[in-house]
C-alpha cells in the first residue's frame, strides 16, 4: 500500500432550481457524482455505493456554508443519501438576514453554483481504466463534511483550504509502482461549457483587492475599527457588513459579534471531546491515544490566535452537555442519575453574582465594546405650528479586554486512570468551582491593576453611604441610604438585590428598624425592605476605616448592569513536580475573562460596616 496526502477536496455543481421549496425553505441537490475529476494525483473517480460514503457528518446536521467559510453558515444539511451513481441531499435555508438573502438569490436563478467539501480516506488504483499517461483512482472510503453554496467554482484539480479539518492522508491499495512525472499536472479539465478559469480567478483576485481597498477606506474614518477591517478582510467578509459595523460604531449602537470562537465541531464531536484522555496525554507526553482531543486543541488554539499553555477545551465543548450512551460506547460507565450540564451552565451555577442578575457573555473573540447611555434626551412643549427642539441623547462605550484567571484543581493519578463520565465531569465541576470563586471575587473587589479586571467597589461613580470617621454598625438608614443612591440617578430598576457577608447578616438579623418594634432590618428569606439579599464570605471582612480593620461591605444595585465576558476555549495544563511526592496531579484551568460595570450609577456601596 502507498499513502498520499491529498488534502480536503471539494467538487462543484449546478443548483435544480425546480427542486425548491419556498415554504420549508428547502432546496434538494446533488452533491457528487462518480463522473472522473482530473487531480494533482491523476484522475478521480468516487465511488457511491452505500459503504463507500460516510454520511454521519452529513445526516448529523452539517453546516451548509457560503464559500466554503465556516464563519459564514447559511443553513444546514436536513438529509444526504446516495443512489449508487450520484449523491444527493436535502438543504434548509436560515431565516437569518444572511441565510434569507442567499435563498432568495437561488430562488432567483443569481447563485447557481454549489460545491461540497469532503476528505478521501481510501482510494484504489484502477488499473484496468488506467494508462501510461493518465491514472484513475477510485475512492472506496470518503466522508463529505459540508455543502457551500458559492460565488466562483474552484477549480477541481486542486483541494480547498480547511484549517479545522487538517490535511488527510490516504491510503492507495492496488498500487503498482512506476516512474511517476514530479510534475504537478495544471491542465485545466475541459468541460461543458468552456470556462476560462484563469480569466475567473484573475477576476476573483480583482475583486478581492477591490474589496480590501474599500473596507480600508471605510475604516480610514473610524481607526477604532482597524481591528475589525483586519479580521473582515482575512474571513472575505463583505464590505456591506462592514459598512453597517461602522454604522452601528457611529450611533454607539452595539456591535455585532465578528467572528465566532468556535471550531465547526459537531454534536457528537463535542461529545466525544474527553478531557481526562487530554490531561493524561499531557502528563505522559503521549497523544498517540487523545489524537481527537490534540486535534481539536489545535484547531481552536488555530481561531484564537494562541498556542495553548497545554490544551484548549474547545467552545463547543464548553457548551454542551455531556450525554450517557451505550454500554459498547462506555456508557455503562456513566450513572442514570448524572446530572452534567455543559461547563459554562456549571460555571453560571456557582457564580453567587449570577445568582443575584449579573450578565454573562460567553464565546467572545476579540475586544468588546458595551454600549452604555451618558446623557438622555431633553423634551419641549411647542406650539401647533412649532417642532421641538432638537436634541440627542449622548452615549459612552464600555471597553472590556480579556484577562486571564486560573484556579487548580489536584487528582490522584489512579483517578485519572479511570474511564468514566462521571470523573470527566468531577474534573469539570472542580475546575468551574474554583473559577467561579475566583470570578466572583473579582466582580466584586477587582483592583483593575496587577492584570485584574475593575470589580463594583473599584468601579468610579457608584453611590457612597459613609458610617462615619471610624466606620459604624449597619442600620436600617443605612439600608435605606443605599436604596436612595441609586433611585436618585433613576437607576433603581432590573435585577435589584444586596450582597453581603455572613458577618453583617449576623448583625442585621438582631438589629431592629426601630426600637421596640422586633421588626429586623435582615428580613426572612434573606431579603431586605422586599429585595433579595445574597451573602457571600468573598465580600471583606477586613476593610479599614479610621482605626477600624475589620470593616464589610454591603453593596446594593442592579447587578444586570454587572457585565461578565467570558472568552474562547478554556487553557488547560498539568503540573506534576508539585504533587509528585503524594502521586498527585494538579490540574491547572485558564480562561479568559473581563468584567464591568455598565452604569456606575447602578450600584451604591457602604464599605465601613462594623458588625463586630
Amino acid at each position: 500500500m502507498k499513502q498520499i496526502n491529498t488534502g480536503i477536496l471539494s467538487r462543484n455543481f449546478n443548483l435544480d432550481r425546480e427542486k425548491i421549496d419556498e415554504e420549508n425553505r428547502t432546496v434538494q441537490l446533488s452533491f457528487s457524482s462518480d463522473m472522473p475529476v482530473s487531480r494533482w494525483f491523476g484522475m478521480e473517480v468516487l465511488d457511491h455505493s452505500p459503504e463507500s460514503v460516510n454520511l454521519e457528518r452529513l445526516n448529523d446536521g452539517a453546516p451548509l456554508l457560503m464559500d466554503h467559510n465556516t464563519s459564514d453558515q447559511i443553513g444546514r444539511v436536513e438529509q444526504a443519501m446516495v443512489d449508487g451513481k450520484r449523491g444527493n441531499a436535502v438543504v434548509r435555508f436560515s431565516e437569518s438576514v444572511r441565510g434569507s438573502e442567499i435563498f432568495q438569490d437561488v430562488k432567483s436563478g443569481i447563485r447557481q453554483n454549489i460545491s461540497v467539501g469532503y476528505r478521501i480516506d481510501e482510494m484504489e488504483l484502477d488499473s484496468e481504466r488506467s494508462t501510461e499517461d493518465e491514472e484513475y483512482y477510485v475512492a472506496k472510503r470518503w466522508s463529505p463534511f459540508e455543502i457551500s453554496i458559492v460565488s466562483v467554482p474552484a477549480d477541481n484539480s486542486v483541494g480547498i483550504s480547511r484549517a479545522a479539518e487538517g490535511e488527510s492522508m490516504t491510503t492507495i491499495t492496488n498500487f503498482v509502482e512506476k516512474q511517476m512525472s514530479e510534475e504537478v499536472k495544471t491542465d485545466p479539465v475541459v468541460s461543458a461549457p468552456v470556462i476560462d478559469t484563469q480569466e475567473i480567478a484573475r477576476k476573483a483576485v480583482e475583486a478581492d483587492r477591490q474589496r480590501s481597498a474599500e473596507i480600508d477606506a471605510i475604516a480610514k474614518k473610524h481607526p477604532e475599527l482597524a481591528q475589525t477591517a483586519d479580521e473582515y478582510k482575512r474571513n472575505s467578509l463583505t464590505v456591506d457588513d462592514f459598512r453597517k459595523v461602522a454604522l452601528e460604531s457611529i450611533s454607539k449602537e452595539k456591535p455585532k459579534a465578528m467572528i465566532s470562537p468556535e471550531i465547526g465541531m459537531s454534536r457528537k464531536e463535542a461529545e466525544s471531546f474527553s478531557m481526562v484522555r487530554a490531561i493524561n496525554a499531557l502528563v505522559t507526553n503521549n497523544w498517540s491515544k487523545a489524537g481527537f482531543e490534540l486535534e481539536a486543541s489545535n484547531a481552536q488554539a488555530e481561531k484564537l490566535g494562541k498556542e495553548a499553555r497545554g490544551f484548549f477545551m474547545p467552545v463547543e465543548v464548553q457548551q454542551r452537555d455531556l450525554t450517557v450512551g451505550t454500554a459498547a460506547n462506555g456508557g455503562h460507565t456513566v450513572s442514570t442519575d448524572l446530572l452534567s450540564g455543559s461547563f459554562v451552565d456549571a460555571l453560571r451555577n456557582k457564580l453567587t453574582v449570577m445568582d443575584l442578575g449579573a450578565t454573562m457573555m460567553t464565546g467572545l473573540n476579540g475586544n468588546v465594546a458595551i454600549p452604555a447611555m451618558a446623557g438622555g434626551t431633553t423634551s419641549y412643549w411647542v406650539s401647533e405650528s412649532g417642532s421641538p427642539t432638537e436634541a440627542q441623547a449622548s452615549f459612552r462605550q464600555i471597553a472590556m479586554t480579556p484577562k486571564t484567571v486560573g484556579a487548580f484543581s489536584d487528582l490522584s493519578r489512579r483517578l485519572l486512570l479511570q474511564s468514566s463520565v462521571d470523573i470527566e465531569n468531577l474534573i469539570r465541576s472542580d475546575l468551574a468551582t474554583t473559577l467561579a470563586t475566583a470570578i466572583d471575587l473579582a466582580a466584586i473587589h477587582g483592583s483593575g491593576s496587577s492584570n485584574q479586571p475593575t470589580g463594583i467597589l473599584a468601579t468610579s461613580g457608584i453611590g457612597n453611604v459613609a458610617g462615619g470617621t471610624n466606620g459604624a454598625a449597619p442600620t436600617y438608614a443605612h439600608i435605606v441610604a443605599l436604596e436612595t443612591e441609586v433611585a436618585k440617578d433613576n437607576a433603581a430598576n432590573g435585577s435589584l438585590a444586596y450582597l453581603t457577608n455572613a458577618v453583617v447578616r449576623g448583625k442585621l438579623l438582631t438589629t431592629e428598624k426601630a426600637a421596640n418594634t422586633a421588626q429586623f432590618v435582615w428580613e426572612g428569606q434573606n431579603s431586605m425592605r422586599g429585595y433579595n439579599a445574597e451573602v457571600s464570605n468573598q465580600v471583606s471582612s477586613t476593610l479599614t476605616k479610621g482605626n477600624q480593620s475589620s470593616s464589610s461591605a454591603i453593596i446594593f444595585g442592579n447587578w444586570n448592569d454587572l457585565m461578565i465576558g467570558m472568552w474562547g476555549g478554556l487553557d488547560i495544563n498539568v503540573d506534576t513536580s508539585t504533587g509528585s511526592s503524594s502521586g498527585t496531579v494538579r490540574i491547572v484551568g485558564l480562561q479568559d475573562i473581563d468584567i464591568a460595570v455598565r452604569h456606575a450609577q447602578s450600584f451604591a456601596a457602604m464599605l465601613d460596616a462594623n458588625a463586630g
